[in-house]
């Protein structure tokens, strides 16, 4: 979105009446896709399925309330230092799970580097979360913090953005949902320190608009990089996750595979594990 745009009045529109976090799951997170993810690199890394999952930087937990629909002896615990989101999802995503499954969620309004227990099988920390960490040694402290959370047979899974294209400025990718369009506006990348900040917003159909419903102020990180802070905070290995492309089309396909080296892509989103 242009710098110079005036945000557009939103009484009485569309977008004043707008829920953000509801957006945020219709056009962002894909729970039962991330479920069966973590479960299948778990599953590769040990040959039997995991039991607890953690969360961390949950917002309103919505993979949590998923793994434990899946299973009845799976547990799963969220961790987010926001108490907005929380308290949203204990409103709206919280009911929609059975009662005997409520109970096997554990949440904790807390800093992601300073919980302690209880231990998991899978640590997941998903969109780009981490990239709040902008020095090595902070992401390094988160890594090690996370390798003491998980059991001895234990993955930490990551999500990571790159490409040329996705350090472009002033740039918007645009994509249309029913009753709402999604805004992902990257707006300011440094190449020397690579911080990078962007935007969502959300544009409804009488031209109204939820202007920076959510933004960050992250660390652009590569993929050697985390792999390389993983293994010194303390695990055993490291995996990457790439996306297969459709070979007609050239477009990504949703699926995730094993890889130890990729083609240039102008924007990507690849998967980096730590196995414990």
């Amino acid at each position: 979105m242009p710098k110079n745009k005036q945000k557009r009045k939103t009484n009485g529109t569309m977008a004043s009446k707008a829920d953000k976090y509801e957006l945020y799951l219709k056009s962002v997170q894909e729970p039962e896709h991330e479920v069966n993810f973590v479960n299948r690199v778990y599953r590769s890394a040990y040959g039997k399925p995991a039991q607890i999952l953690r969360e961390d930087f949950c917002g309103t937990f919505a993979v949590c309330c998923e793994w434990v629909r899946g299973k009845a002896q799976r547990r799963a615990i969220g961790v987010d230092i926001d108490p907005e989101p929380l308290a949203w999802g204990k409103r709206h995503n919280l009911p929609k799970v059975a009662e005997s499954a409520q109970s096997r969620i554990e949440l904790l309004e807390d800093d992601v580097r300073s919980v302690r227990g209880p231990k998991a099988d899978i640590v997941a920390a998903q969109n780009f979360s981490f990239c709040i960490f902008k020095t090595r040694d902070e992401l390094r402290h988160y890594f090690r913090a996370t390798h003491a959370n998980l059991k001895n047979e234990g993955v930490l899974i990551t999500d990571l953005l790159g490409g040329s294209e996705s350090i472009e400025e002033d740039q918007e990718d645009v994509h249309k949902y029913n009753g709402f369009t999604y805004i992902w506006e990257q707006d300011r990348f440094d190449p020397i320190t690579h911080g990078f900040k962007c935007h969502i917003h959300f544009r409804f159909k009488d031209g109204s608009e939820l202007n920076r419903a959510f933004s960050y102020e992250w660390r652009l990180w590569s993929i050697p990089e985390m792999r390389e802070l993983m293994v010194e905070a303390g695990f055993r290995r490291t995996e990457v996750y790439w996306e297969d492309t459709d070979s007609e089309t050239g477009e990504g396909t949703d699926v995730y595979r094993r890889r130890s080296h990729a083609e240039s892509d102008p924007v990507w989103i690849a998967y980096i594990v730590g196995i414990k």
